[in-house]
């Protein structure tokens, strides 16, 4: 790694994005650990039931309360995270994910399942929060879409290897495979609690707490040049109201800036028009990420593939592999492409492929569950949308989600803003988890994702008219952008009707 001083008098510095991709990468790490437990209960579920004799809605239940509780870890790691800093924050979620993931493996009943999927949720609800936006205050403009896209990627590389522990353990005796599938995890998170304890604090955290020579010296460290940490710098303190200009190395910063407070009165009592803005576009974007069905297919795809044809239980594991695989490369794809091609065009795409993958999985669904013979068309089909739903939510809306909500909220209000944000992302996972045995018995399975694509061409509709791109904006520049674009523009003087006659 390139030394800070090996970048004074402005010369430029390779190490400092390699510096801060490696920082990208120890922070989303835990999203590999939720990840897995995402991708390892699709297949667990189906053991679980066999073990401890229990109906669709324990299943459902089961499946969906991981995500009820990462919603309320989600609403406190956003105070937390402004009150103790980013790094202990994720911290913290590790080690709560490893006595949930210890917990879930030693389950000798339902109850203590249900426990530790509980404990497990409220460290997904910090890991989900914090991962992302200490990504967004670490990453320089120019590669802060690929870098917070890690965090997506990450969670794809954890649902991969859930869906190959699923084939792994499957082997095993009944008892024993689905509590290793689920306990395996408590190991990592336990490693990457010790090892996030080496990475730097958040500048912009620090910024807020006063200790500005500590800021300067990581922003040197996660930069190209000294000119671009200069900068960056300068932004910062504009955006926490301090003098650009001061040359402190510490100052005093009230509590109520430095510990978060006063922040959801700020965000959701009496919130300015661009902080309105602001929330209704994260809001929105999360809330229409899950409302789309993805998760539905992702916990699911097991019984999607089942309905469609497919009855081996070797070959409905293998399908969800294939799932994993293809929801992985088109995150990382991407990723890549995230700072190139921009957020809204990446969103808009993706969501136009999601209305036709959608309508076509209902239709061939329909036709498959209406038919009195096999239709081996009808199956491949089905497969085929359900890949290509798949690819196109981890090619747009998905990581987007995430890039684009921490990158809109200014600083003061970034953490508990982006803590709503993935609480009700959270909170439509969960509806869509709980209810969608039951509504694919109402309307049928067909019905289900029809349905899903009537929501998705809402979504369309939104993204086009409240989401303006903010590719290559620094965070300040994104704040001041749609503090600009939300005041009413001035109308124009009325003509004077004499003026020709002069």
């Amino acid at each position: 790694m390139v030394s800070v001083e090996e970048g004074a008098g402005g010369k430029p510095r390779g190490g400092g994005f390699k510096y801060a991709c490696a920082c990208a990468i120890v922070a989303s790490m835990i999203n590999i650990i939720f990840g897995y437990d995402t991708g390892v209960i699709s297949g667990a579920l189906i053991f679980i039931k066999k073990d401890l004799l229990i109906g669709d809605t324990q299943v459902e239940v089961l499946a969906g309360i991981l995500n009820l509780c990462a919603l309320v870890g989600t609403l406190v790691a956003g105070r937390i995270s402004d009150y103790i800093g980013r790094r202990y924050t994720i911290v913290l979620a590790s080690l709560i994910f490893m006595v949930g993931s210890v917990l879930m493996g030693w389950a000798p009943n339902y109850g203590v399942l249900m426990a530790g999927r509980c404990t497990a949720g409220i460290s997904v609800g910090f890991a989900l929060m914090i991962a992302p936006v200490y990504i967004s205050e670490v990453a320089a403009p120019s590669a802060r879409g690929m870098l917070t896209g890690i965090s997506e990627v990450c969670i794809s590389v954890g649902i991969l290897s859930g869906y190959v522990s699923n084939l792994v353990f499957a082997r095993m005796a009944l008892r024993l495979g689905w509590r290793l599938m689920l306990g395996i995890a408590a190991a990592p998170s336990l490693m990457l609690a010790l090892g996030i304890l080496q990475m730097p604090e958040s500048p912009r955290w620090l910024v807020l707490q006063g200790r500005l020579r500590d800021a300067k010296a990581i922003l040197r460290k996660v930069s190209s040049s000294d000119e671009e940490a200069d900068v960056r710098f300068r932004d910062i303190l504009a955006a926490a109201g301090i003098n650009p200009d001061c040359t402190d190395d510490y100052i005093d910063i009230p509590d109520n800036v430095s510990s978060g407070k006063g922040v959801w009165k700020e965000l959701l009592i009496k919130p300015t028009p661009s902080v309105r803005w602001v929330l209704l576009a994260a809001l929105g974007i999360h809330f229409f990420e899950h409302a789309t069905g993805i998760q539905a297919v992702i916990l699911y795809s097991p019984r999607i593939f089942k309905k469609a044809g497919v009855t081996s239980q070797k070959k409905l594991l293998l399908a969800t592999v294939g799932v994993g695989l293809t929801k992985l490369t088109f995150v990382f794809l991407s990723t890549l492409l995230m700072d190139r091609v921009g957020r809204r065009k990446l969103l808009l795409g993706s969501t136009v492929g999601i209305i036709v993958s959608l309508s076509g999985l209902g239709l061939c669904l329909t036709i498959v569950e209406h038919s009195k013979e096999k239709l081996l068309w009808a199956l491949v089909l089905s497969i085929v949308a359900t890949y290509a739903f798949v690819a196109l939510m981890s090619f747009g809306l998905g990581p987007v989600t995430w890039v684009y909500s921490t990158e809109i909220f200014p600083l003061r209000l970034r953490a508990q803003g982006m803590a709503i944000g993935v609480a009700v992302n959270r909170f439509m996972n969960a509806a869509v988890s709980m209810s969608f045995l039951s509504i694919s018995h109402t309307i049928t399975i067909g019905g289900s994702f029809f349905m899903f694509a009537g929501i998705a061409v809402v979504a369309l509709i939104f993204f086009y008219f409240f989401l303006p791109e903010t590719k290559e904006k620094s965070l300040e520049e994104i704040e001041m952008m749609f503090g600009r674009e939300s005041q009413p523009k001035p109308k124009p003087k009325p003509k004077d009707s004499n003026a020709g006659n002069q």
